[in-house]
């Protein structure tokens, strides 16, 4: 189907349809929700195959409905099914009424929205409560990553039998157009987590990723973090949990204006939730450390 099929589409069946879109009640979203989030969307689900693709949303009026068409498109050129999941982050523009715009005519779009900006991690996790597939997409809305490089992390998750698979602006075989500001402060970034975590990724932060659904539901339950630092605390704990993540090359074409949201201004509030990780990271190692030290009931207790 072409992108003007999908217009076409739209302009005659809009009279004919209804849109049925979420509005989360953001209280609602807790740990124990976190640990069962999928449980009714498992029972319901039907395809082995089924792709869900996150994309969490703020103020993106201008692009949104340009970019979930394009994301359509691609999408059903891959021929396997999927949903995609527009998670509005409390924007205070139109991108809500762009996406739901857009839904009525293609059932495969599920808006999703809340009151207030909560963060990206936060829109994620709501994403995650919606989802009904047993592979799982993270993907940014500006799709600086586009979604046809989807196929070549479908294959390396099942050729090298991964559970998560990341994308690396640092793999050798990556085509990145960055400005040097982010360039600098992605560079920083990287450093600080390779002293701090010892993880051996060479990149934490683009948002395109894909996870089997059954690591997602673990990992959620244990992520604190709401905003850029989620991605950090996903692989950390994962790698923790012994699942194995495998890096794949991405082409990113940098689209922002100025360098974009993140600059020297949002440093201190990356420090803040990364250092919030490292403490809780260290405080589950001792855990685990103690765990691993009390004899269990089959164990023979030493003499006295």
């Amino acid at each position: 189907m072409g992108k003007n099929e999908i217009n076409q589409r739209e302009s005659s069946e809009v009279s004919n349809l209804s849109l049925t879109f979420f509005e989360v009640d953001m209280t609602s979203i807790t740990s124990e929700s976190m640990a069962t989030f999928s449980e009714v969307a498992l029972k319901t689900s039907t395809s082995d195959e089924l792709l869900s693709v996150i994309i969490p949303c703020y103020n993106e009026e201008e692009r949104i409905y340009k970019n979930l068409q394009e994301c359509l498109y691609t999408f059903r050129l891959m021929g396997m099914p999927f949903e995609i999941i527009a998670v509005n982050d409390g924007s205070t523009d139109n991108t809500f009424q762009e996406m739901t715009r857009l839904a009525i005519a293609n059932h495969e779009l599920v808006p999703v929205t809340y009151g207030r900006n909560a963060g990206k991690g936060y829109a994620l996790r709501v994403g995650a409560m919606r989802a009904m597939g047993n592979m799982i997409m993270f993907m940014d809305a500006d799709l600086e990553i586009h979604p046809r490089q989807t196929p070549l992390f479908i294959r390396e998750m099942r050729r090298t039998k991964a559970d998560i698979v990341i994308g690396s602006k640092r793999h050798p075989q990556s085509l990145v157009i960055y400005p040097k500001k982010r360039e600098v402060l992605s560079w920083g970034y990287h450093v600080l987590v390779k002293i701090v975590f010892d993880l051996e990724l060479s990149d934490t932060q683009p948002g395109f990723k894909l996870l089997k659904r059954d690591v997602l539901e673990k990992e959620l339950s244990q992520i604190r973090a709401n905003r850029y630092a989620f991605d950090l605390e996903l692989l950390v704990n994962a790698k923790a949990d012994g699942y194995k993540i495998v890096e794949a090359p991405i082409e990113l074409n940098f689209n922002r204006p100025e360098g974009g949201r993140i600059g020297f201004g949002s440093v201190n509030n990356i420090f803040k939730e990364t250092l919030g990780i490292y403490f809780r990271y260290r405080k589950r190692a001792r855990r685990k450390a103690q765990t691993s030290t009390v004899p269990s009931k089959d164990q023979d207790l030493p003499s006295p």
